[in-house]
């Protein structure tokens, strides 16, 4: 029995043949394994639309009431979620099924509060076009040519004054080099140290840099944490290039690395000749007390300070620098290819006057006050539940932890609602030891949402909260 289903415009291919189980009994168990075959093959992919029972029960020549079961049993399952008016579609539950940790809800949700992401609709637009205007115009002939490796001496110079004044850098624009992003920062500078020695790393942090540095050939090694940020005294214990830290608010659990290891960190780095790479996490964004300022301005011969605009403005800028040691300009040009050619000219230079006219700073301060009243409304509607609440005092997104088990089943729940988060454990460094706290919880973003579906998302996530703890 084959299916050809329309849906909408799309087609879906079901050859029932092909899943016949011993043991099998009728139609309804064939769907069943071909629909959770397709989903767990890769077939079909997270956020695939299925088409309406009717429609797949008359290709089928079956009852509708045979498919809407079918449904209703993998939408149990986890495999696929559904909802009234909005149709029946497959979630990320292939990796769930995997693991029983998994790394999160990654569909197009209906209900987006993954992480590390801005509001884009508050983009300021009329502000972002009339500096790029006015960076048009003034532009020379020779901005629209391949420039200075490191990127435009407009951009250099009001990065350096910018981060000088607001984060306490110790840069020049000699010493900046812009780049895509800081994910781009990490794979440049992984390809300087070379594979020879590991990039050392915090036992909770970003598995996208992991990932980077071992798409080149690296390796990572996880370092202690507790509640005064990353165990420093731990990089003695290795012989490392290099080690990536979140010094200013740790991501994902929120504290700021405690001052005394920050001076502990300098001190490694020159006592090993080895470089610190700070990045910046929410440096912009802190709500409850004064800045930390950056870590670089202990040791600028040592630490590399990274930064972007991705959750400032907007991740499709990839707008990203370094502040860099003198000795590492000319080795991270070199690992770049010897060209600017990441970012554009004309997107540097908008930038430069985005930042030297003061919109960047008045964007800045009017996003911080939004952020922070959500973050309050938030923290708010989470009091009744039984999970502890971490993070608060800077960034886009709080740490959830949960009671021990519930990671999966609040994930598995999210899914079926449309609420896209991102769960702790895959946050850990997966050769961490046991004597890092290994807790479930979850990572909820609240600067995704527009203003309009912030409330929605979190009654939705609230919800969720309710029917996994009850």
């Amino acid at each position: 029995m084959t299916s050809w289903a329309n849906s909408g415009a799309r087609d879906l291919h079901l050859d029932l043949r092909e899943v016949i189980r011993p043991g099998a009994r009728g139609v309804r168990e064939l769907l069943v394994n071909a629909l959770r075959d397709a989903v767990r093959s890769g077939r079909l992919t997270p956020g695939t639309t299925l088409p309406p029972s009717r429609t797949l029960a008359a290709d089928l020549g079956v009852a509708r009431n045979t498919v809407a079961e079918c449904y209703a049993e993998l939408v149990a399952e986890g495999w696929l979620a559904s909802r009234q008016g909005a149709g029946t579609w497959v979630v990320n539950a292939g990796a769930q099924q995997r693991a029983a940790r998994p790394r999160g809800v990654r569909t197009t949700a209906r209900h987006n509060l993954m992480p590390g992401s801005p509001d884009v609709s508050e983009f300021p637009r009329s502000a972002w076009l009339a500096s790029a205007r006015r960076a048009l115009t003034d532009a020379p002939n020779e901005a629209l040519w391949m420039g200075d490796p490191r990127g435009r001496r407009e951009l250099r110079e009001a990065l350096a004054d910018y981060l000088g004044r607001v984060r306490g850098v110790r840069t020049s624009p000699e010493t900046i080099v812009i780049c895509a992003g800081v994910r781009h920062a990490v794979e440049l500078l992984t390809r300087v140290f070379g594979p020879q020695r590991p990039i050392a790393v915090e036992a909770y942090g970003l598995f996208i840099f992991r990932d980077a540095i071992s798409a080149l050939g690296a390796s990572t090694v996880p370092i202690g944490l507790d509640e005064h940020g990353a165990v420093i005294s731990d990089l003695d214990n290795h012989d490392v290039a290099a080690a990536l830290l979140t010094p200013a608010h740790h991501n994902p659990h929120g504290m700021p690395l405690h001052p005394t290891r920050r001076t502990a960190t300098a001190e490694w780095a020159q006592r090993r000749g080895a470089y610190v790479l700070e990045d910046d996490y929410d440096g912009e964004f802190r709500y409850d007390r004064q800045p930390v300022g950056a870590m670089q301005s202990l040791a600028p011969d040592r630490v590399i300070y990274l930064g972007s605009a991705s959750k400032s403005l907007a991740p499709a800028l990839r707008l990203g620098w370094m502040a860099l040691p003198d000795d590492l300009v000319e080795p991270v040009v070199a690992a770049a290819g010897g060209n600017q050619f990441f970012v554009d000219s004309l997107a540097q230079l908008t930038m430069a006057d985005f930042i030297t006219s003061g919109r960047y700073d008045r964007h800045i301060r009017r996003m911080r006050m939004r952020y922070r009243r959500r973050r309050d409304r938030l923290v708010d509607a989470l009091a009744p539940f039984d999970v502890g609440v971490r993070g608060l005092s800077a960034g886009l997104n709080l740490l959830l932890t949960l009671p021990d088990g519930a990671e999966h089943e609040v994930l598995q729940r999210a899914g079926n609602a449309g609420v896209a988060l991102i769960g702790l454990s895959v946050m850990r460094h997966p050769a961490a030891g046991p004597d890092v706290a290994d807790p479930d919880g979850v990572i909820v973003g609240f600067g995704a949402p527009a203003e309009h579906a912030f409330a929605p998302a979190v009654e939705a996530l609230c919800g969720v909260l309710e029917a996994a703890l009850r």
